[in-house]
Parts: structure tokens; sequence; C-alpha cells
């Protein structure tokens, strides 16, 4: 059975500064927080760095044209903080501001719409050195990077999101330690979630102080959470896990209050009125999804809580992840419910990593991403019928890049990469978008 998607759906791609960009001690750009993480021994799988990633600062000429080919109306990039300001606030770098003029001018040259995330995880490393994402001060400095961003790219970028998953940042990162800056701990974690919101409160106010004619928001992570089992421990647990993870960001930020099971803990926190600063009108509602997870009780957490891998036998891609479409579906329902009524939904990050094969002829035949997309696009189109207003989709992503923690290992692209020569070559998948990015029917079972 084959199904179209609605006139006007935007088909796009997406990636991030440090997983592609590479280039990280050229023309002035200062040290991230990732830059000093992933060259600490055991860090990162295979030792794995992102000093050369895929080499986007240099070959992102050839990147714009696969954009090109892939037939994408929108491409979701992230500004590198350091890039901008080296030493996280004080002097511009006027290199870093023409890199992103060029690839701007260039993408859209090409009828490509840009969308510009502001904060991907790349913190600069001397504003680390001054207590990071658990220093107030921190969110004032956003503002003012993102006012000279939006000051220089503005005029022609029109969609613009503070943070993507600012809950991976704060708890992968100051919570269980397994990203950047690797600090474990509960307060530490906490201290990181009220800072993110305030800096994106902050920030809105300052792009909108730029340029009133801005589409604004934020992107988010669900990821749904279940118990383990029927103990409670697991049920309590889980439902932890889902106030930290799913909740902490959009309640705070669009309802302007911190979930119950945080916000006796948040209230040490929160400072006279900055919960007016956090909530901000948004225009568009944007978030990530890939999977959901079982959770179990474990007292050395800094939450008690930590998650399980799916059942033996359940369909799994290479990070381990549950294939569960209809999950999708069922978060696009509950946001329009619980955040964004009848604001454009986005879902800017939906993709796989499978372990890719380059076949005697050349090909990479991909059928297991093929099939994913598939599914998951099916569970969009539900959505729509269920009368969600998701307005567009967005894969992860468009290259193989470096994977954070497990460094080169794991390949989310539909473009494969050889990190040793940087080649670049389409994978089935790739011509499958295309096909629907042009106006193709999705082909469902």
């Amino acid at each position: 059975m084959a199904t179209s998607f609605p006139d006007g759906f935007r088909w796009g791609a997406s990636t991030a500064a440090y997983q592609i960009e590479g280039a990280v001690n050229e023309d002035g750009r200062g040290l991230s927080i990732w830059d000093t993480f992933s060259h600490q021994p055991g860090r990162i799988l295979g030792g794995d760095t992102g000093d050369v990633a895929c080499d986007h600062y240099h070959r992102w000429p050839a990147d714009v044209a696969l954009m090109r080919e892939l037939g994408i109306g929108a491409y979701r990039l992230s500004i590198a903080w350091p890039r901008i300001f080296p030493e996280g606030r004080g002097s511009v770098n006027p290199k870093g501001l023409e890199f992103y003029d060029r690839l701007i001018d260039a993408v859209m040259a090409d009828g490509i719409e840009p969308w510009v995330c502001l904060y991907h995880w790349d913190l600069p490393q001397p504003l680390e050195d001054r207590g990071g994402w658990q220093n107030r001060d921190v969110g004032s400095w956003f503002a003012d990077y993102a006012a000279v961003t939006v000051r220089r790219l503005g005029d022609r970028v029109k969609h613009w999101a503070s943070f993507n998953e600012p809950n991976a940042a704060a708890v992968l990162g100051y919570g269980e330690g397994v990203h950047a800056p690797g600090i474990r701990g509960r307060e530490s974690a906490l201290k990181a979630i009220h800072v993110m919101n305030l800096a994106h409160g902050l920030g809105v106010e300052a792009m909108r102080s730029e340029r009133a004619d801005l589409l604004i928001g934020n992107i988010y992570n669900f990821h749904p959470r279940e118990p383990a089992s029927e103990r409670e421990q697991d049920e309590t647990a889980a439902a932890m896990l889902d106030a930290l993870w799913n909740r902490s960001f959009p309640d705070a930020q669009i309802h302007g209050v911190y979930p119950e099971r945080l916000s006796a803990q948040m209230e040490v926190l929160v400072q006279p009125g900055d919960l007016d600063i956090i909530k901000q009108k948004f225009d568009f509602f944007a978030f990530n999804h890939y999977t959901r997870s079982r959770v179990r009780h474990d007292q050395d957490h800094p939450f008690e809580a930590v998650t399980v891998p799916p059942e033996p036998g359940t369909p799994v891609t290479e990070m381990g992840w549950e294939i569960v479409p209809d999950v999708l579906r069922q978060v696009l329902v509950e946001v329009k419910e619980r955040y964004s009524g009848d604001r454009p939904i986005y879902v800017l990050e939906n993709g796989a990593a499978f372990a890719d094969h380059i076949d005697e002829d050349g090909r990479i035949r991909d059928e297991r991403r093929i099939a994913y997309l598939r599914g998951y696009l099916g569970a969009v189109q539900d959505a729509i019928a269920a009368g969600v207003p998701v307005r567009g989709y967005f894969v992860w992503s468009l290259l193989d890049n470096f994977e954070w923690a497990f460094g080169y290992s794991k390949r989310f692209g539909l473009v494969h990469v050889d990190f040793s020569t940087l080649e670049r070559r389409l994978k089935d998948s790739f011509h499958f978008y295309a096909e629907l990015a042009s106006g193709g029917s999705l082909e469902r079972e």
C-alpha cells in the first residue's frame, strides 16, 4: 500500500557541528568540552576524537552538493559556539562567522532552507573551567552568543533552536558522566538542567530583541521509559527517569513548572523570576525520537534509575535500541495534547545505526535502515491522520559521523564515510529518502 504525505511537508536532514566539522584547531576556533573529553584516555570507544570527523569544515561544498542530490528542502545544522567565541565570551572570531555565512549561502543557493541550532553540546572549555552549566553566568554568556549569531545570520535563517537535547547534555554529561564534561552526580545534573533552562529563556529573549521575524523553538528528546518489572521500585525509577529525561525541559519552558517528581529538588536552585524567564513563547515544537527503554531501580545511579536492554529476540538497531515505530505515533499524539496544541510539530532527528557493508559492486544495501525509516515514517503518517500537525521530518543523519562516546563505531548516515580516506558513498537508503523528498509515496505493508 502506497500512501502520500501532505502537500508542503518539509523533508530535511540533520547534522551537528562537533560530529562532522573537524578542523578543531583552525581559523581561531577555541576548545570545547568535547575536545577535552575525547582526548581523555578511556572516554571514547576506540580512542576516537572529533579532531577530523567528516572534515566538513573543508569539504562542505561537496556535502552541500549531496544535500542537493538528496532533494531535501531543509537542513538542520548546529553552530559551534567555540568557533564564534573561542573563549566562550568576550571577543568574537570573525572567521567562525564567515564559515557559517558561506555555508548558509550555499545551502540556500540550492533551494534548501537552513535551520540553525545554537547548542549541540560543544560548550567552550573556558566556560566549563568557570563551572560550565552549573554556573548561572553561563546563561547570560549563551544569550550574548545567541545575539551575535542571529545578528549575523538572522537575515537569512528564519528557524532557530536554542538547544538540541539539553536533557542528554545535562543527564549524560553532568549526571552519569558518560558524556562531556564527564561529571557524575545528582546535584550537578539538576544544576545543569536549571542553568540550561535559564540559558534557553535568556537566549530566546536575546534573539527576539535582535529580530522580531524569527521562528524559535527548542529541540527536545522524547524517550519513553517503562518499568522493567511490576516491582514498585522499578515503577518509581521509571517515573523518575521520565521526569528527568522527558519532562524537565519542556515542562519548564512551556508550562513554567518543573515536573512534580523534581520540583522539590529544584526549589533550592530556582531564584525569583527564573521560571518567568524560562517560559518563553515558541513558534514550533521540535523533538528527536529513536526508541523507548525499560528501567529498573539501581541504588548506585545518581537518580537510582538505569535502563536495561530489551527482551531477548526484540528487534534492535546496532545501538541496541528497540525498534518500535508505533511509539513515535504515541509520542506525537502526546506532544500535541501536552505541549504544542495547534502549533506545527517537527521531528528533527530520527534514524538508525546499522553495520553497513560495501558490496563487491560498490553498493551499500542497507535494507534494515530502509525498513526502519519506512516503519517510523508510517508512524508519522498515522499521527497526521489522527490530527497531529506534523509539518516535517528530518532524518538523522546526512553523514556517518562521530557518534559521541561510541566514536566512529556506529553509522547513522544516509551517506557512508570512509574515515581513513573521508570518501563519501551513497547508501541505498539515500536513494529511498530522495524518492520521498521528491514527492514519492511511502510503500507500507
